[in-house]
């Protein structure tokens, strides 16, 4: 009977599933939106606790917060559910994408439907961005520590070591000064160790099963290889699905065609460079994790092992591009929480929080930049439309008169009148 009373919470993520466009910053201001302002599930200090904690684990950020929500309202039972019902969807699409692509080309697509997702998605980080500036920046550090943080990402968006980098060296930062925060008592120091035995266990063991899978030649030895490779992808990754579809990218597009991979003659997981660059396209398009691109890579990896294997493939790059995600930040949350305790990591989190504010107002001037002003610079007209949808965006959600999902919709009807016409 407990657990019943959480479905109108896991409602709400299903719905959060279907319309959270944007990768992890827009689905920031998407959570916002729906978990702190209309649900109050947490407050708007938590769920930035949340995310800074996340930004220093590899995987998939947005579903770390989202899944620690869960943790926080329902213990490990809810988390579970909320990532499941948060990654289906997604990874459902992708899924049945890898099945559908053979009959697909780029004409087919109705991507003009998806002209001002993109601008709707900057418009929830601007307004994340706003709603958490006057809860994490208060002082002279944080402020400097904020503007520090918002030009390193904004030269420096798509370096992989940015973000966790950023908020390591912020957190230390706030440290050289005790007298804000003295310390008080002496947290618990009991640790459960299961999650974190899990995952290295699963790591050891399954690089293990690959490689021998093919020094032996297994016949079946593909599902062994997609899983290592991808749960390997999922456990090191920092920086979410902009720094994760380039490492797919070169390890199934181009390192099956380099010279040293041809004359060992060992057969290795491969993809066709359309296809993969089909399916990147397409992630960015859908709501739900960028990470979901596992189940469209798990499936076309395995497609010439017939529709059974495939589907197998899907089920597979699904389940090993999140569980690391999962077992991660479940395991080193409740070590965090106890840690937190003591002074030197409360006064971590002051820092901490002024560079997650820092790296969002960073990434909306540079999506900003990279979408619709850089296109000046060669000659094109500066996309006011697009700029008018951030705009919109932000003061909608501002006056908080109007649930996300219809701004969601709004803006992809929006696409396809401009289509139409």
């Amino acid at each position: 009977m407990k657990f019943f009373r959480h479905i109108p919470f896991l409602r709400a993520v299903l719905l959060h599933s279907f319309t959270a466009f944007g990768g992890p910053q827009g689905h920031m201001g998407m959570m916002i939106k729906t978990f702190v302002h209309e649900r109050k599930d947490v407050t708007e200090e938590e769920l930035m606790e949340y995310n800074g904690f996340c930004q220093l684990l590899p995987g998939a950020s947005s579903t770390q917060t989202l899944t620690l929500i869960g943790f926080k309202r329902g213990g490990l039972t809810l988390a579970i559910w909320t990532l499941i019902i948060w990654i289906i969807p997604a990874s459902t699409i992708m899924g049945a994408l890898s099945f559908l692509i053979d009959y697909m080309d780029d004409k087919s697509l109705p991507q003009g439907i998806f002209l001002f997702v993109q601008p709707m998605a900057i418009g929830f980080i601007m307004y994340s961005t706003f709603r958490i500036f006057g809860v994490a920046i208060h002082n002279t550090i944080t402020q400097v520590i904020m503007i520090l943080a918002t030009l390193v990402t904004f030269l420096a968006f798509k370096t992989p070591w940015v973000f966790p980098g950023l908020i390591l060296a912020a957190g230390i930062t706030t440290n050289f000064s005790d007298r804000r925060i003295p310390q008080k008592g002496v947290p618990p120091k009991q640790i459960k160790w299961g999650n974190m035995l899990i995952f290295l266990a699963l790591f050891g063991i399954a690089g293990y099963l690959s490689e021998t899978a093919t020094r032996q030649n297994w016949p079946n030895r593909k599902p062994f290889n997609l899983f290592e490779m991808t749960f390997r992808n999922g456990s090191l990754v920092f920086g979410g699905g902009d720094v994760l579809m380039p490492l797919m990218y070169e390890q199934y597009v181009t390192r099956p065609e380099t010279k040293q991979v041809q004359k060992s003659h060992r057969t290795v997981l491969r993809m066709d460079k359309k296809d993969f660059l089909t399916g990147s396209g397409i992630v960015r398009a859908i709501p739900g994790p960028v990470f979901s691109i596992g189940a469209f890579t798990g499936g076309m990896l395995l497609s010439d092992q017939g529709p059974g294997l495939q589907f197998l493939g899907c089920i597979i790059g699904t389940l090993a591009i999140f569980l690391p995600s999962a077992l991660l930040v479940l395991f080193f949350f409740p070590v965090w929480h106890n840690l937190k305790k003591y002074a030197v990591i409360f006064r971590s989190l002051e820092g901490i929080n002024a560079a997650v504010v820092g790296i969002m107002a960073g990434a909306t001037c540079y999506l900003i930049k990279d979408n619709f002003l850089f296109p000046l610079i060669e000659g094109k007209t500066i996309g006011f439309m697009e700029l008018g949808v951030v705009a919109v965006t932000f003061f909608m959600l501002n006056s908080h008169k109007i649930p996300a999902p219809f701004i969601v919709l709004g803006s992809i009807l929006l696409g396809w009148l401009f289509q139409s016409f």
